[in-house]
């Protein structure tokens, strides 16, 4: 019966590391972009189009994870600061001023794609993507709990 209790043990807190680390992520960069770090405040300003070039000029592209996605989730509560309702009214009032919100991929491969393609582009994506032609700018964890 122990040895049953330690098994069960063991496989919940691997389950729960498994989870945890599933919600890590890394913002990449297109390779060109001038950046090499970017801080939660930079990102803030990026994604919500309060800042829109890079140092050299090159206009800033952000790509967003589709609506419910882990990362999304994440980045909404740890870069944004703010839930999904209040990016909704924060965007209708930006569509009003003809002002257009970020791109919206549907996966970490989409992402990954489009920033390797798009010069200035900017995305998120899960840390355990495999990352090829771009450029890490940050690796955000979730907070903890």
């Amino acid at each position: 019966m122990a040895a049953l209790s330690r098994l069960l043990a063991v496989w919940l807190l691997l389950f729960a590391c498994c989870d945890l680390r599933a919600a890590d992520f890394v913002v990449i960069a297109h390779p060109n972009v001038p950046a090499t770090t970017l801080s939660p405040d930079d990102l803030f300003a990026i994604y919500l189009l309060k800042r829109v070039t890079w140092q050299d000029g090159t206009r800033i592209v952000p790509v967003n994870r589709e609506a419910g996605s882990n990362a999304r989730t994440v980045f909404l509560a740890r870069i944004l600061r703010q839930p999904q309702s209040a990016l909704n009214i924060y965007w209708d009032q930006m569509q009003f001023k003809g002002v257009t919100p970020p791109l919206i991929q549907e996966s970490d491969q989409a992402v990954l794609s489009f920033v390797q393609k798009v010069p200035g582009a900017i995305g998120y994506v899960s840390a355990s993507t495999e990352l090829v032609n771009v450029k890490v700018l940050a690796e955000i964890q979730p907070e903890p709990q």
